[in-house]
């Protein structure tokens, strides 16, 4: 037998076919009126989130493909409780963003000792908004520049971790809107 790739997972079809894919070989199509609530950007994200909750966290070698659809479904109906339809001009109104890279090289030298804060102070800002949606965007490059790092590593891996866990923490403490979502990536 072939062994698995470290970013592969085996979908087995509903003809008991099992097929190697990585998250980027999945191909998503969405059917309906679903097409004007979500980005292609977007769908890909949730599709490599959903990959890596059954590949790293489930530590599944294999799913089925009706498995995947559903876990990615209901990630997707989520979202869609929390978003406004886009505009044929462009993404929804109310998706308030943030440059994680940018904080970090802002923090300066202090580097941790100042982002945090500065962190909670950004997310602090876009409450203050009428908003549905904050994201923050750029964690793998703001975690490298933090940890001085060049290559992704296990100090990179922690404070990744940290980095979103502080921010759902202050989420949940701050006095905002209760149907805002977070979205880290």
């Amino acid at each position: 037998m072939i062994a698995l790739g470290g970013d592969c997972l085996f979908f087995e079809m509903a003809n008991g076919e099992r097929i190697p894919c990585s998250a980027e070989m999945i191909g998503v199509e969405l059917a309906g009126g679903a097409g004007t609530l979500f980005d292609a950007e977007m769908v890909g994200q949730a599709t490599q989130a959903v990959f890596y909750y059954f590949k790293h966290e489930l530590g599944r070698q294999t799913v089925s493909a009706g498995e995947f659809a559903g876990a990615l479904e209901k990630v997707l109906r989520g979202f869609a409780a929390v978003m406004k339809p886009l505009s044929p001009t462009g993404p929804a109104t109310g998706v308030l963003e943030s440059d994680l890279s940018r904080l970090a090289y802002e923090s300066g030298p202090g580097r941790e000792l100042a982002f945090f804060p500065r962190l909670r102070a950004e997310l602090r800002r876009h409450l203050r908004q009428p908003s549905r949606m904050v994201r923050f965007r750029g964690l793998r490059g703001c975690v490298k520049q933090l940890a001085g790092a060049r290559r992704w590593g296990p100090r990179c891996r922690t404070l990744e971790g940290e980095i979103v866990a502080y921010l759902r923490e202050c989420l949940s403490a701050e006095p905002g809107p209760l149907d805002c979502a977070l979205w880290v990536e």
